[in-house]
């Protein structure tokens, strides 16, 4: 009990520090794919890291792109997350980061870059991370292309992982999460005058509709199933002609193996509408969901952890969004999410942290990583690698 209350009270000293540092990286622009920013965000990050787990880093750099690691010899537990966002460069001028009692906004703010400052914090206050490995992607946002070889090995050597992207509004962390695919279709039509003989040519705008009417119903009545959600669309080069190509991307979420490869057998069949007209689909399955077994021991383990440090009652959640945890998930490997912030509006211009939370939340991942290595066989012994 003693040193449940010394860690509840050196993570809440700690407060206005934290605050400093998020506040320093919401201001460091990582914008995804701008590798200017990126690297500057990274070489911040870098010395931060190396403070607080008194080795450095090894950057691993991918396609250009990079990632921060800090493995461990004997990697009893992997803490892992991203530091790109979805915003663009320039976001910061626009809306730079804001306190407001007891908010914190600005772009990334909670996704995920607030977790990543109490990551940090926490390591502080463990007595010995020998045994904590750890990893920072700058890709995650664009679908972990580079990144998901690199977490999968580093998931491999690792007893358990512990992610720490946002908690819900609410507080609760995340024991699974949907799948996800994404897509490209591309339809070619040919091109004519449209206003002199508009019979001539075959439109692609035309034709991609007919599409997004089929996608739409390949998604499940209840909105908390699967969705197939078309997103960004381009057809056509002048106001005058027949679109001679579009171009349809297409999100994909389910909560099952079996729904996501459902939906990809049947969007792989689809057949064009107009005569003439071709299709042409790119892309697939990305992320296998995370099932909730996988976190069942860990979010145990967060409770009694809670419970000591006299916190909050630590409740798993089902979230619709994925995070590279389905990677670590999807090979049988103990994986617990949402370990990071106390906020919500991710991808907005209203995203937010609750600042009050960030200490207790600091704690319990203090506490929690503490525990998973202090533990006899942390090392690797996986649930079952999902085929």
């Amino acid at each position: 009990m003693d040193h449940a209350r010394r860690l509840r009270d050196a993570a809440d000293k700690l407060q206005a520090d934290m605050i400093d540092q998020l506040a320093t990286l919401v201001g460091c622009e990582s914008a995804p794919g701008s590798l200017p920013h990126l690297e500057s965000c990274a070489d911040l990050l870098a010395e931060w890291g190396e403070q607080v787990l008194g080795r450095p880093a090894e950057r691993v750099v991918l396609d250009g792109l990079p990632h921060l690691l800090w493995p461990a010899v004997d990697q009893r537990v992997l803490l892992l997350g991203h530091f790109d966002t979805v915003f663009p460069v320039g976001t910061t001028r626009i809306r730079p980061f804001t306190v407001r009692g007891n908010v914190a906004t600005g772009p990334g703010v909670c996704d995920m870059k607030a977790g990543i400052v109490q990551m940090f914090t926490a390591l502080r206050l463990v007595e010995d991370t020998s045994t904590v490995g750890v990893l920072l992607t700058c890709d995650e946002e664009s679908g972990s292309v580079t990144s998901r070889p690199l977490i999968e090995r580093e998931a491999r050597r690792s007893g358990a992982v512990l992610v720490c992207e946002a908690a819900t509004p609410e507080g609760q962390v995340k024991v699974a999460r949907k799948g996800g695919s994404v897509y490209r279709l591309t339809i070619q039509g040919r091109a004519a005058h449209a206003g002199v003989e508009p019979q001539r040519g075959v439109n692609a705008t035309v034709e991609v509709a007919h599409q997004v009417l089929a996608l739409g119903a390949l998604g499940t009545a209840d909105s908390a199933g699967t969705s197939v959600t078309p997103t960004l669309l381009s057809a056509g080069t002048t106001t005058n002609t027949v679109p001679e190509i579009a171009s349809l991307a297409v999100d994909v979420r389910a909560w099952t193996r079996a729904e996501l490869e459902r939906v990809d057998q049947a969007i792989r069949k689809l057949e064009p509408h107009l005569p003439e007209a071709t299709l042409a689909v790119r892309g697939g399955i990305n992320r296998y969901p995370m099932p909730a077994e996988l976190a069942q021991s860990l979010l145990e383990l967060a409770q009694s952890t809670a419970e000591a440090l006299e916190l909050p009652k630590v409740v798993g959640a089902y979230a619709a969004g994925a995070s590279d945890g389905n990677f670590t998930a999807a090979l049988g490997v103990p994986t617990l999410d949402g370990l990071g912030a106390v906020g919500g509006g991710a991808h907005s211009a209203e995203e937010y942290v609750y600042l009050d939370r960030m200490p207790e939340r600091t704690a319990l991942l203090a506490g929690l990583v503490q525990e998973v290595s202090s533990m006899e066989g942390a090392k690797p012994q996986l649930v079952g690698e999902i085929p």
